[in-house]
């Protein structure tokens, strides 16, 4: 069934997701080859329809993948604006590092994620964990020249 779930996520079938986490609602926190739950999957791939019906059983919003990354971070990654605000809602935690030091905002900062950066900056994000090569968000926007980034962060 753990592999029918993450399929079904895969395809896009949020009736299928929706009947299997009502048949077994545990699944929700089991891990798939890359250590993604199906909430990191789902928001990873931009889903809001699946991860909100994901969202509905007890699980940790902010458990981390094989590399540290939370769904969060996914999507601060990716450019889900909506879903970032979604987490951010469900109570995602901001200032979580991944196994490099990297935070949703660092992410966002370096992806040129503008209205992330302001949905994190909003929340509560702090601008001045650094990253495992001592580099904050603000660092990573002037590396990769993102002005508007940079003027959100100074």
């Amino acid at each position: 069934m753990k592999q029918s779930l993450f399929a079904a996520i895969r395809e896009q079938d949020l009736s299928m997701v929706s009947e299997i986490l009502k048949n077994e609602p545990s699944l929700v926190t089991e891990k798939d080859e890359r250590g993604s739950t199906p909430l990191l999957l789902a928001t990873y791939y931009g889903y809001r329809d699946i991860a909100e019906v994901i969202l509905k059983f007890p699980q940790d919003i902010d458990t981390q993948d094989a590399s540290g990354n939370t769904a969060l971070m996914g999507v601060c990654f990716k450019g889900y604006s909506e879903i970032a605000s979604m987490l951010v809602k469900a109570g995602a935690h901001i200032n979580i590092t991944n196994f490099n030091g990297a935070t949703a905002l660092i992410f966002a900062a370096t992806f040129a994620k503008t209205t992330i950066v302001q949905i994190l900056l909003d929340n509560g994000a702090d601008t001045t964990i650094k990253d495992d090569r001592g580099n904050t968000a603000k660092d990573h926007a002037v590396m990769q020249g993102v002005k508007s980034i940079i003027e959100q962060l100074s």
